[in-house]
């Protein structure tokens, strides 16, 4: 497997490859339609301005978070464009059997050669109960637990080369390797790169020791960022997939053309957030909304700790806090999410972003 298909290239005045990552957010007034459609009408602008990767993430009984089939959705986008990355930010391996995952993954290649990451989590994605009926199980600790061991699995079967005597050897991931080598085959060898993704040290640290790229959710985990970061470069060991490490850090950025709306869109978004982590979630709230809402002692705390960390404010002030934090943390790529109510200020977002990068137009 080449780096080339994990190390991006650095465009415009961008300090790193930019890339994005998309929860198709379903905002109040608007259907999971409206967001799937800005998802394709993003993509393609990405594609169109040399963002390196688009991922979708994967979440559960989420009513304002349309990616609850991240394979389904990958499917569709490989559909509406031709070079741009395509991943998962990620499959939370917990919730699947490694072999549907690597099936999936498997048609998503033949669909898109050589264009699909599949990023691996080990959280669920939701809430307990959720992921019980995920897993048709109680023991929710289990599937985090045995991570090390599921991730094992996947890659066996993404390689199709379990021992000889494995209880799986005669089991065969398809679309995969295997048809290459039976009688009349002509398969590509080739499959997605694997990824761990992490907000805490489990994910950094396994990363390292198994040579893996690394991708970080700082957007909601800011205050491990820097701490994560290093120990999976203290931890990393050169492997066939890369000779060096590479992280790339997932990151909360809204740009607007008046920096009104942006902390305007950031209220909504922080208000999201409380709901979701509170147990109500819903869609993403109108910023009126949000504008009307009483927040208590506590809750306006969380609303500024959250606003921290959204890098937000005009293309000028965005690109600034994003060239400021990656050198803080050394991140090898940015991967940009930008919450707002309405598509087509997400779409917006980014094409300030690239502008304010002079990243090229196709």
């Amino acid at each position: 497997m080449s780096a080339d298909e994990i190390r991006g290239t650095t465009r415009g005045t961008a300090p790193v490859p930019l890339s994005v990552l998309d929860l198709v957010t379903v905002g109040a007034g608007s259907t999971a339609t409206d967001a799937l459609r800005t998802s394709v009408a993003l993509s393609r602008f990405a594609e169109g301005r040399g963002f390196h990767r688009y991922w979708v993430a994967e979440h559960h009984s989420m009513p304002g978070v349309a990616s609850s089939s991240p394979a389904v959705i990958l499917a569709h986008l490989a559909a509406h464009t031709e070079r741009i990355r395509l991943g998962s930010g990620g499959v939370m391996l917990p919730n699947h059997a490694p072999l549907v995952v690597a099936e999936q993954f498997g048609t998503l290649e033949a669909m898109a050669p050589g264009r699909i990451d599949l990023g691996l989590g080990r959280a669920p994605g939701t809430d307990g109960a959720t992921a019980a009926a995920l897993r048709r199980t109680d023991t929710l600790n289990e599937g985090a637990d045995d991570f090390p061991e599921q991730l094992a699995e996947l890659t066996r079967f993404l390689d199709d080369d379990f021992p000889d005597g494995h209880p799986y050897a005669r089991i065969h991931a398809i679309p995969g390797p295997v048809q290459g080598t039976t009688p009349g085959g002509v398969q590509s060898p080739h499959r997605p790169p694997v990824w761990l993704l992490g907000s805490s040290g489990f994910s950094a640290r396994l990363a390292g020791l198994l040579g893996l790229p690394f991708a970080f959710a700082h957007h909601f985990s800011a205050r491990n960022t820097v701490p994560a970061l290093d120990l999976y470069r203290e931890s990393f060991r050169p492997s066939g997939v890369l000779d060096a490490p590479y992280a790339l850090i997932g990151v909360s950025a809204l740009a607007t053309d008046e920096e009104g709306e942006a902390r305007r869109q950031v209220r909504a978004a922080a208000l999201n957030m409380l709901r979701l982590r509170t147990g109500r979630p819903g869609l993403f709230p109108d910023p009126d909304e949000a504008a009307g809402h009483e927040f208590g002692a506590h809750e306006e705390e969380f609303l500024q700790s959250w606003a921290a960390n959204v890098v937000h404010g005009t293309a000028d002030e965005v690109r600034l806090g994003l060239d400021a934090l990656q050198k803080r943390t050394g991140a090898d790529e940015l991967m940009l999410t930008s919450h707002a109510h309405r598509g087509e200020l997400r779409l917006r977002s980014y094409e300030l972003i690239a502008d304010a990068y002079e990243l090229p137009t196709a």
